[in-house]
């Protein structure tokens, strides 16, 4: 997916940390119209590159005075009027923009966080309707306040303590609100968002996946030669099999996908997996099996970090060879290796701008993003790289995916590996870890219940707990349960179960599985949690 394809509508966010920015993103996608987050400190190139009609200055932890507080450009001013670009700035956004075009921001005598109340004082404003309520409830979060606004500016809504909730410059396509219209706690959000993009900046709401993959077939058959042939490292999951039927149907027989099985799979995965690809999805698979390779480098390793980039080398080798292998046979060494990457992977694995580390961090390095060594000689292709997880099933059932592939719970590139806190080769962890996953995963489709759930795994935990068995005292493992819902992996919050699913999972794992006895759940959402523990 070029920039390109889409820039007419392209609506652009520059990420100053708030934890609400990627659903922004989100939001702006589900009215049909494109939208990209970058680093808010990115260059001025950058920026015009994407040739944006529409910019959002995001919400952010920062006040902007404090040292070091991440800004755009100092051209970004002259950029955006002289190229008309409409640019709405959230919360920090807001106090960016003010402070920048000469007004004045300062610690509010108030500060004000959760839900609020505003009064919009002019209704057929660039940001509110004439039919709007007059009153409406909002989500707020912000110490600082816009105490004096730059020449131009109108307040158009305050809250309910006064402050500055809403401001407006329309000859020169200034917006801002101070409040987060993004998340659901603002029941009108959407509507503000989506009067202000259509009605306001005049955007076209025609971005959709059928344009995704026609752009994303051009783009490969542009990048590659009519001979080059091109390696897919399947998983067995959603991403990488939607990858590998995008780039299949774009090159055809020139793609050659391969399944590793690392050891860090769950129980019968590879049988599993192999069998869909033949059966189902006729894709050309080659199985390699290098469990004693990723095992033995892994021997020791309790570091998450560690874990993900020895797991990401390690791949690459295996790939390496692969395509020595595909050289000799066809006497075309593939250059390219296509991945399912995802937008929240890259998001996630994005290093902080400057060194500063002023507003975002590194949560996990992907094995396939974070985790790719610098001197790998394959090219890389990931045609999902722009895409949430529910676009990417969306664009597997236009490609006719089965749908119950699609459905599967996402699994991680590291496997087991970052499920088994702490050492994996120690003991029999990993084949206690799939017994104790496969009876809770079993447990909950023949609940009728797997689809309400985004993802569901166990975790072995790296102590022991005293319990009684069969009238004798143990001293055995204990597992962690988790199961939470989500729409794109940004956020989620943990799935609450019936008490007697629960009651009977847990005696299932403990009176199935040996070596353990006692059985948790992790109730926890995210942030502040990962979905996965490493």
């Amino acid at each position: 997916m070029e920039a390109e394809a889409v820039k007419s509508n392209l609506v652009l966010i520059l990420d100053y940390g708030s934890q609400y920015t990627h659903l922004i993103t989100r939001r702006i996608r589900s009215l049909s119209v494109f939208s990209l987050c970058i680093s808010g400190t990115s260059s001025i190139q950058s920026i015009a590159d994407l040739n944006p009609s529409v910019i959002i200055l995001s919400g952010g932890p920062h006040s902007v005075h404090a040292p070091l507080a991440p800004s755009f450009p100092d051209e970004f001013i002259e950029y955006v009027q002289s190229n008309g670009v409409y640019v709405l700035g959230i919360c920090y956004g807001l106090h960016l923009l003010v402070q920048k075009l000469g007004g004045e921001v300062m610690v509010g005598e108030k500060q004000e966080y959760g839900r609020m109340e505003i009064e919009v004082l002019k209704g057929g404003s660039g940001l509110f309707d004439k039919g709007v309520d007059d009153r409406q409830v909002v989500w707020m979060s912000h110490g600082d306040e816009a105490v004096r606004l730059p020449d131009g500016f109108e307040v158009v809504a305050r809250s309910q303590q006064g402050a500055v909730a809403a401001v407006e410059n329309p000859a020169r396509r200034f917006y801002g609100l101070q409040y987060h219209p993004e998340v659901t706690h603002s029941p009108k959000g959407m509507e503000t968002l989506r009067y202000f993009l259509f009605d306001v900046c005049g955007i076209t709401a025609g971005w959709k996946m059928e344009d995704v993959l026609e752009e994303e077939v051009k783009v490969i058959r542009g990048m590659l030669g009519p001979e080059d042939h091109v390696i897919c490292a399947l998983s067995g999951g959603v991403d990488s099999t939607v990858a590998a039927t995008l780039v299949h149907k774009a090159i055809g027989d020139r793609l050659h996908c391969v399944f590793v099985d690392n050891g860090l799979l769950r129980y019968k995965e590879r049988e599993r997996v192999m069998e869909t690809f033949e059966k189902d999805l006729h894709l050309p698979v080659t199985c390699v099996d290098a469990t004693e390779q990723f095992l033995s480098k892994l021997k020791g390793v309790v570091d998450p970090e560690r874990k993900r980039k020895i797991i990401g080398k390690e791949f690459i080798c295996i790939f390496d060879a692969f395509a020595q292998d595909l050289e000799q046979k066809w006497g075309n060494r593939p250059a390219y290796l296509v991945q399912g990457t995802l937008y929240p992977d890259v998001i996630e694995s994005c290093p902080p701008p400057g060194s500063g580390r002023t507003h975002s961090h590194t949560i996990k390095s992907h094995h396939n993003v974070g985790g790719l060594p610098k001197d790998m000689k394959l090219k890389l292709i990931e045609p999902l790289k722009l895409l949430f997880k529910d676009e990417v099933r969306e664009l597997g059932r236009i490609l006719s995916v089965p749908v119950g592939f699609l459905k599967r719970h996402p699994f991680p590139g590291p496997g087991l590996a970052v499920r088994v806190l702490g050492d994996v080769t120690e003991g029999n962890a990993l084949d206690i870890l799939r017994e104790v996953d496969e009876i809770f995963i079993q447990s909950i489709k023949n609940a009728g219940i797997y689809d309400s759930i985004w993802q569901a795994f166990a975790v072995f935990l790296p102590i022991r707990s005293v319990g009684v068995q069969g009238d004798q005292r143990t001293h055995s493992h204990v597992v962690a349960l988790r199961a939470v819902t989500s729409q794109d992996g940004m956020t989620a919050d943990w799935y609450n179960f019936d008490h007697k699913f629960l009651d009977d999972v847990a005696r299932k794992i403990c009176n199935s599985v040996r070596g353990v006895n006692r059985v948790v759940q992790d109730i926890t959402s995210k942030p502040p949690s990962t979905i996965e523990w490493e």
